[in-house]
């Protein structure tokens, strides 16, 4: 009878439980409003497709430093990975390899910066901090090296199609970035993987006592990091066709982390979501968008934007103290259906 009760008044608080994203969305419609109405050009077609393009580059790296993230680990190899990427697939293409082939070298060998900080991470036992400041470094020196600190002028006109083109009137990198947040999204919530993700940045050992590989789990998300690096460093450099040595030494990183932990993902690992993620990432885009629209000068945006860091990471801790760390999403929803057992299995 008891039990019965119990599973009753669960069922209720599923049912009327709003989503963990709706706060942020809610900020980001109020943003949004208040840039609008203190700005006309922030509401055109060309500031929106502006602010789209941008705000996609910043969502790549931000998937990515969420996958990270929920492990509890951190990229900072992110923003120079842009930059090898982006010069790394133009020397290909003047040096005659087709764009496609090139594009595909290019984001694998972001990849493979990725590669090695989650083989080092894990094996090394070196803090991500540190291994991926050292890759960082590794990363914003090769196109140096490669150029002699010139841009790359890029011909093949193909290559404009991933940051210039549209389907269906939509951008390009828009439309990637859909797929792919939809392709990792469904990966966290409903693969074995997905909750291993969650457990392993949850409770690193107790994850590791229940039979997860932490070197699988490790490794793959700082690959998949490196990757969607690869990509967002395509887009930067397809948008003008040149491969900039120095393109995301700028604020990119800062605000693919900012766009992760305004998200909602936890600093501390075990928390967050890709829908969170991809709110956070336009944003951080909006914010940033509607500074420069109202000519607020540039230096303010990174004040502003630490800020809204501090916030979001103190209102976190703040909530961990207050209620305790929570489950992952994935696993308070199964706990509350009441299927305890389906859970530890999925996590094993």
């Amino acid at each position: 009878m008891a039990s019965s009760v119990i599973m009753n008044e669960t069922r209720r608080a599923k049912k009327f439980h709003l989503p963990d994203e709706i706060g942020i969305f809610v900020v980001l419609l109020l943003v949004a409003a208040v840039f609008c109405i203190l700005s006309s050009s922030f509401r055109t077609y060309n500031n929106m497709l502006s602010l789209l393009l941008n705000g996609a580059v910043i969502a790549f790296l931000a998937l990515g430093q969420t996958l990270v993230l929920l492990t509890g680990g951190i990229d900072l190899s992110t923003g120079s990975n842009i930059a090898m990427t982006g010069v790394l697939c133009a020397y290909l293409m003047n040096a005659g390899v087709p764009w496609i082939f090139a594009s595909l070298l290019a984001v694998g060998a972001g990849g493979l910066i990725g590669l090695f900080n989650g083989l080092v991470i894990q094996y090394g036992g070196l803090p991500p901090f540190i291994v991926t400041f050292a890759t960082m470094g590794v990363a914003s020196s090769i196109p140096l090296i490669m150029t002699g600190s010139s841009s790359i002028m890029v011909a093949d006109q193909g290559f404009s199609w991933i940051g210039q083109g549209t389907v269906f009137s939509v951008p390009v990198p828009v439309v990637l970035l859909i797929v792919f947040a939809v392709i990792v999204a469904l990966i966290l919530s409903w693969t074995r993987f997905g909750v291993q993700v969650y457990a392993v940045g949850g409770n690193r050992t107790a994850a590791r006592l229940a039979g997860v590989s932490l070197a699988k789990v490790t490794v793959s998300v700082y690959v998949m990091s490196g990757l969607f690096a690869g990509v967002a460093g395509l887009i930067d450099t397809s948008r003008l066709m040149v491969g900039f040595p120095t393109a995301g030494t700028g604020n990119e990183l800062f605000f693919s982390i900012a766009a992760a932990v305004v998200g909602g993902v936890s600093l501390f690992g075990g928390t967050g979501s890709v829908l969170g993620a991809m709110i956070g990432a336009v944003m951080i885009a909006t914010v940033s968008n509607g500074l420069n629209v109202v000519n607020v000068n540039s230096y303010w945006q990174s004040l502003v934007i630490g800020l809204i860091i501090l916030g979001a990471v103190g209102l976190d801790t703040f909530r961990r103290h207050r209620m305790g760390a929570p489950l992952p999403g994935i696993l308070r929803r199964r706990v509350r259906s009441g299927d305890r057992q389906s859970a530890h299995a999925d996590v094993v």
